[in-house]
């Protein structure tokens, strides 16, 4: 029997073809893999504080600690406005809010370099290990959350401190999904161009901390001269925390018009990340 007849008589439950186009998604093959998607965020909540003594308490730990010395330095020293909020919930909101951003931008940036071993030796699509990032980050931002909650519940309750819960709160779904877009658009696309241009990769923590200044998390919107309003505007971030903060505490500078940007901005990054991750997809093996 010849090679070409054995071929027809096989009954193939899977072919395996390059993407036609840079923005090609197979939703439903993404969908076929949800079990890996799954391992893989149960991989990285285990593997973070594997051999730990706190373990999982440092997800709370990280953004209290981080509050109370924005608090001592920045809300104490350097006297900086808060909007007439207490300063361990302006700086806490502010931080549970960047820190996901953040966390989904510098782990989805090592996907190509970070993951080159497993690429090399197994098929499926390549988008699992961003989206799995994505998720595992998004169950440590509701631990945060809760965390936040609860400050704002013994501020609100005990202290008797006056704050408002406003009807934005019903926006931060939206918000979080903008936040993870963005996230994982930049991401991609700093993990594609590492895989030419390794020296970026250690640019990336600086970058991301040099962000952090240039938006609203330290410092209210409010505290920023008018003239330079419009400039620091072109920060996507700047409306997402604005309207958190807002939607949570009822103190912030919320624009409608800036919030459309952002959202503008994060469909736009997203088709440029997956445009330039399904091009470096192809032939990345051969470079990294």
């Amino acid at each position: 029997m010849s090679e070409n007849n054995i071929e027809e008589e096989q009954d193939w439950t899977m072919t395996i073809r390059p993407k036609r186009h840079l923005l090609d998604i197979d939703i439903k093959e993404l969908w076929r893999y949800r079990d890996l998607i799954i391992l893989f965020v149960r991989r990285d909540l285990i593997a973070q504080y594997k051999q730990t003594i706190l373990g999982p308490l440092w997800y709370v730990i990280n953004p209290l600690l981080t509050s109370v010395i924005y608090t001592i330095v920045f809300g104490n020293f350097a006297g900086i406005s808060t909007d007439g909020l207490p300063k361990m919930l302006f700086y806490m909101s502010g931080t549970v809010t960047w820190n996901y951003f953040a966390a989904c931008l510098t782990k989805t940036s090592d996907t190509f370099r970070g993951n080159a071993n497993i690429f090399g030796k197994v098929y499926f699509p390549r988008l699992v290990m961003p989206i799995s990032t994505v998720i595992s980050n998004l169950l440590q931002f509701f631990i945060q959350f809760v965390f936040l909650i609860g400050f704002m519940i013994y501020y609100g309750v005990i202290m008797g401190v006056d704050f408002e819960v406003t009807k934005y709160a019903l926006l931060i779904p939206v918000l979080i999904i903008m936040m993870a877009g963005l996230g994982i658009g930049f991401g991609i696309v700093i993990s594609s161009l590492t895989t030419k241009y390794r020296d970026l990769n250690n640019l990336v923590s600086f970058g991301v901390r040099l962000w952090m200044y240039a938006t609203p998390v330290i410092y209210p919107l409010s505290q920023i001269p008018e003239k330079y309003q419009t400039f620091i505007g072109i920060n996507p971030m700047v409306s997402i925390v604005e309207y958190f903060r807002y939607g949570l505490l009822g103190e912030g500078t919320i624009s409608p018009a800036q919030l459309l940007y952002s959202a503008g901005f994060t469909i736009a990054i997203l088709f440029l990340g997956v445009m330039v991750f399904n091009k470096t997809e192809k032939n990345f093996m051969d470079t990294v």
